[in-house]
This record gives structure tokens, C-alpha cells and sequence, in this order.
């Protein structure tokens, strides 16, 4: 993609108010017809969908964006985006699905171990989501008062993940 368009996209979101998407969108919309096939782009406007509240919308935009090959560190943002998207319009399966091909393609990444929580959760595991939140903290949070309890939290965060009773998943299906 040409500097140019990046340069727009990224004026565009520094606009942006979250509370008001459709300024945004309107001003993506003249871009996406010109580069209809750009990965960024489509991201780029599901993303305001998205915030917007039209997820249903979105889901479209980030699947062809990742078809079209996102890449980076806006790739690893799409994932979260989509997963999210996918848990906040209840099909738990897909989301789950997609958090984890993104956690192997981004296996270090705070940010999607964090909505992959919110998944298990959303899907009845209340005990792999802590589990998942907990060996994040223990891998990821750097505080001099946090790393004596490291062992500890990583000790309880097996005992919690090796817990079946109650943690079944809620879902099936898709």
C-alpha cells in the first residue's frame, strides 16, 4: 500500500471520535471504493463498523481483509478484532476458533490471550479464562512486588486449568 494511503488512514483515525463513528466511516468509504481490494482498507472500515456497533457489518470486512493478506502487526489486531466481533455476537465456537490460530501465529501477544479470556468465559469456563489471565500475568507483567509470586500464580493457574467440574463448555456447536 502506498504511503500516501497509510498517511490518510491514519489521519482519519486520529479523528476519530468513538462515540461518533460515522464521520469516520464516511471518510473511509471513498477510499475503500477506490482500493477496494486493500487489505488494510477493508481492516480499516470494519474496524469503525465495528466500533460503530454494526458488527454484523464488520465480520465481512475483517475476513476479506485477512483473505487479502493483512500482515504485521495490523494482522494480529484483525484477529483480535474478528474474535472479539465473533464472542460479542454470540457464535463462541468461531471466536474460539479464531483466537486460537491467532495465539499460534502470535503465540507472545498480550492483547489477544486477554480477549481469548473473555471467550472461554463467554463460553461457560470461568476456570480457563483465570487460568489463561493468570499465566498471562506471570509471563507478561513485569513488577518487582509481582515476581517472588510468579511460581504461584503459575502453581494456580495449572490447579485451575486442570479443574473439570464446572468448567465444561457451555456451547457447541456452532
Amino acid at each position: 500500500m502506498s504511503d500516501a494511503i497509510e498517511a490518510q488512514l491514519d489521519a482519519i483515525f486520529a479523528a476519530r471520535d468513538r462515540e461518533d463513528m460515522r464521520p469516520t466511516i464516511d471518510a473511509l468509504l471513498p477510499i475503500h471504493n477506490e482500493h477496494p481490494e486493500n487489505p488494510r482498507v477493508l481492516y480499516e472500515l470494519g474496524g469503525a463498523y465495528d466500533t460503530a456497533g454494526d458488527e454484523a457489518e464488520a465480520l465481512s470486512f475483517y475476513e476479506r481483509a485477512m483473505e487479502r493478506g493483512l500482515a504485521g502487526d495490523v494482522r494480529r489486531r484483525c484477529w483480535l478484532q474478528y474474535g472479539s466481533t465473533l464472542r460479542n455476537l454470540g457464535r463462541i465456537d468461531d471466536s474460539l476458533r479464531v483466537f486460537a490460530r491467532a495465539r499460534a501465529e502470535f503465540p507472545d501477544s498480550v492483547a489477544l490471550g486477554a480477549f481469548e479470556a473473555l471467550t472461554f468465559h463467554a463460553d461457560g469456563r470461568p476456570n480457563t479464562a483465570l487460568a489463561s489471565l493468570l499465566v498471562l500475568l506471570a509471563e507478561h507483567v513485569h513488577a518487582p512486588e509481582l515476581d517472588r509470586y510468579k511460581p504461584a500464580l503459575r502453581g494456580n493457574a495449572d490447579y485451575l486449568a486442570s479443574l473439570g467440574t464446572g468448567d465444561e463448555p457451555a456451547h457447541s456447536g456452532t
